[in-house]
This record gives structure tokens, C-alpha cells and sequence, in this order.
């Protein structure tokens, strides 16, 4: 019954509340209703039909509960003063102004929340019959709006200390992502380096007997060089997320070149995977490829453990000015997903990004998504931003999950043979 549940905003002609709201009020009417057609044929031996309707009438005002929670609660009393007045009624805190009080406490302030809670005291006992009201009616009501007033207040901190320790361990991810990146990148730098150096002193030897070799070695060393300075500025960008030292990585960092050794190990995982080459095929960036081929690890890792029964495909496509990876799975028909690990069912990546939310890919896709402790999505981003790329990620229409990203290439890569 908290307002904490949150529901899409009405578009159109959308109804203004949600599933959730209806059951609430359904609920509360009928707690309401039984209540009070117990009390009030102990007392008179008969049920009035006009008591019941108002008290279901009265339940109606929890449906925009969430949307103006103040004149839902004082709809909520009204409608109850009249049904006090009209007929004796047992109950005078019931259900329905428990989830009103609770709804308001969870979304305003403290000084609207006293308020509302002494109003919602004191309008049942405005209307006893007799004068000043019982003390066993004041000392409940008050009681009643207390445990009310509290249950909502320790709701809400433990609400709060949720997100925080969410957003904290997902800061967390994208820091330690980003310190992997930065390991990969001092390799392929190194290697840069070192292969700068190795045509300095091949160009050195062969400077008086062949000034062609001497050429191509240099044409070699100004590409590495122009490369090796891109990757460096990249390389401290990342660090700057933090400068925690960690042992770095010996072997050789893996990339496109990869891609058939990965989809032979996922089928024999038991993840039947295809791959799909497009386009004219050249060599990439090392940071690029790498990119590529730690998205498309991540990706069918993620359908093997939450796609059981399905098929993968990945597709990757040579473009003019960029390179495009796609991997997907038919969702083995059981609303299996790539998303399992991801902090969410769509993500996006650099200036363009955008995702898709949950939708029709299977209710185990939207659990899996939100509820794993796995950031795999998070460190799909944090890679194809690097790059100022884009990513989308969501369920597809006929069941499964998607993963898309997009990397542009610079001039001088897009060229590069």
C-alpha cells in the first residue's frame, strides 16, 4: 500500500491511475466492507445497503492516491464524516484512511503530515453522537495515526538507504570498469610503444642501404605514433575515475580476431551461436576491437546463464566510418534474456545513447534485469562511451534480448589496411 510503488504517467486517454492503485482501493474497500458489516449486524441485526455503498464510494479517492495524495485524503474523510454521521460505524480509523494517511506521510513534508494526520484523528471523532467522545475513541485514534505516521517515516529512510547502497554499488562497478579499461588500454599503448621503437631502430640500420625499407618503416612509426597518442589521452580520461594500482595484465589483449574463438566456446557451452560477418573486413583499432570483442563476451555470457534453450547470433558490420556489433538471442522460449546481468533493461552509451525499456521480451527478461547483482550492462557503456559510441540494449517483439552497439572510426582508422 506504499506510495512508493511507482506507476507511467497517463498518456492520452490513459486511465490516471494504475493496476496497483485499483488494487489497493479494492483491497481496502473490501477490508472495510467486511468490518463493518460485521459491527453493524452485531449491533442492529441488519445491514444497511446505503452504508456499504458509501463505504465502498468512500475507498474510490485511493485511486489518484499517488498522484495528489492531500485531496485523495480528504476526500477519504469527508466521505467517511457523512458515513459517521448517517450511521453509527464501529470502525472509525479504518482501512481506507490508514492507506490515505500512509500515502500522504510517504510524500509530503513533515508540517503537511502532522496536519494531515490531526485531521485524520480528529474528523471520526467529530461525529459521535455524544460529546466529549470516549477516551478508549481518542486514546485508538491517536494510537492508530501514530503507528501510521511511524511505519511510513521508517519506510521512507529504509526506501532511501536502498538507493543509496544501489547507486553506491553501482558507482562502484563503473569505477572498477573503468580501471579494467584502463589496464587493457596501458597494454595496447605499451604495444604501440614498443613497436614505435622497433621501427626507429629498423629505419636506423637500414638508413644507407635502403632508404624504400627506411620509408615504410617511418610511414609505420607516424601511424603507431598518432595511434599510440590517441589511445593515451583515452587512457588517462579513464583514469581519472580513480589511480587505485593494480598488477596489469601479461597476455595479449584480445579483439576481432577473437570473435570465432568465443562463439566456438558459447556453442559448446550449450549456446547454439552464429556469426555474421558484414561488409569489407580490415583491421581496427586495438581499443576498438577490444571494445568489440569484451561486448559480445558479455553479451553471450549473459544469454548462457539467463537464455537457457536459445540461439545467439552475432552480427558484426564494416562501415565507411564505423564498425557495428549486434548480438541477440531468440529468448529459448522461456522470456530468457541477455540483460540478466545488467543494471538495467536498457542502457546508453555517449552522446547519442538510448535503450529501450522492458517490454514485450518476457517477465523473466524486466525480473532478471533489475534484480541481479551483475553490472555487465554498466561496463557495455562505460566502453562504447569511451569511444563515443552508442548502445542499445532491450527485448525484442518476438521474445529474447538484444545488444547493439555502434563505435565510430576516425579518418586515419577508417582507413586504416
Amino acid at each position: 500500500m506504499g506510495s512508493g510503488t511507482t506507476g507511467a504517467p497517463p498518456r492520452g486517454d490513459a486511465l490516471p491511475w494504475t493496476r496497483n492503485d485499483a488494487l489497493v482501493a479494492v483491497g481496502a474497500a473490501v477490508v472495510d466492507l467486511i468490518g463493518f458489516t460485521l459491527t453493524i449486524h452485531d449491533e442492529q441485526g441488519t445491514v444497511p445497503a446505503a452504508g456499504c455503498v458509501l463505504l465502498v464510494v468512500s475507498a474510490l479517492p485511493l485511486l489518484v492516491r499517488r498522484r495528489m495524495p492531500v485531496p485523495a485524503l480528504a476526500a477519504v474523510l469527508v466521505l467517511g464524516l457523512v458515513l459517521n454521521l448517517n450511521m453509527p460505524v464501529g470502525q472509525h480509523f479504518n482501512t481506507t484512511v490508514v492507506v490515505a494517511l500512509y500515502t500522504v506521510v510517504r510524500s509530503c513534508g513533515p508540517v503537511v503530515s502532522a496536519l494531515s494526520t490531526l485531521m485524520s484523528v480528529a474528523a471520526p471523532l467529530a461525529a459521535q453522537t455524544s460529546w466529549p467522545p470516549r477516551i478508549v475513541d481518542v486514546v485508538g485514534n491517536g494510537a492508530a495515526g501514530a503507528i501510521v505516521v511511524v511505519t511510513a517515516t521508517v519506510v521512507s529512510r529504509w526506501q532511501r538507504d536502498i538507493e543509496a547502497n544501489r547507486q553506491l554499488l553501482a558507482d562502484r562497478a563503473v569505477a572498477e570498469e573503468r580501471r579494467r579499461i584502463a589496464r587493457e588500454l596501458h597494454d595496447i599503448v605499451a604495444h604501440h610503444i614498443t613497436t614505435m621503437q622497433l621501427m626507429a631502430g629498423g629505419a636506423r640500420a637500414n638508413l644507407a642501404r635502403d632508404p624504400e625499407v627506411v620509408r615504410e618503416a617511418l610511414v609505420t612509426l607516424e601511424g603507431s605514433g598518432r595511434m599510440a597518442l590517441r589511445e593515451m589521452r583515452q587512457l588517462l580520461d579513464v583514469l581519472r575515475a580513480g589511480d587505485e594500482t593494480e598488477e596489469a595484465p601479461t597476455a595479449p589483449q584480445p579483439g576481432v580476431g577473437d570473435l570465432g574463438r568465443i562463439v566456438d566456446e558459447s556453442c559448446r557451452a550449450g549456446l547454439p551461436t552464429a556469426l555474421d560477418v558484414r561488409g569489407e573486413e580490415r583491421p581496427l583499432p586495438p581499443s576498438v576491437g577490444l571494445t568489440v570483442f569484451r561486448i559480445v563476451q558479455e553479451a553471450l555470457t549473459n544469454a548462457r546463464k539467463y537464455a537457457g534453450g536459445a540461439r545467439a547470433t552475432v552480427r558484426l558490420a564494416y562501415g565507411p566510418d564505423a564498425v557495428a556489433v549486434d548480438v541477440s538471442d531468440d529468448g529459448g522460449g522461456e522470456g530468457g534474456s541477455l540483460a540478466g546481468a545488467g543494471a538495467g533493461s536498457a542502457s546508453g552509451a555517449g552522446s547519442g545513447a538510448h535503450g529501450s525499456g522492458a517490454g514485450p521480451g518476457g517477465a523473466g527478461a524486466a525480473a532478471r534485469s533489475g534484480a541481479g547483482p551483475g553490472y555487465g550492462l554498466i561496463g557495455m557503456r562505460e566502453r562504447v562511451a569511451l569511444h563515443g559510441g552508442t548502445l542499445v540494449t532491450g527485448p525484442l517483439d518476438g521474445g529474447g534480448f538484444r545488444v547493439s552497439a555502434s563505435l565510430p572510426l576516425k579518418a586515419d582508422e577508417a582507413a586504416l589496411r
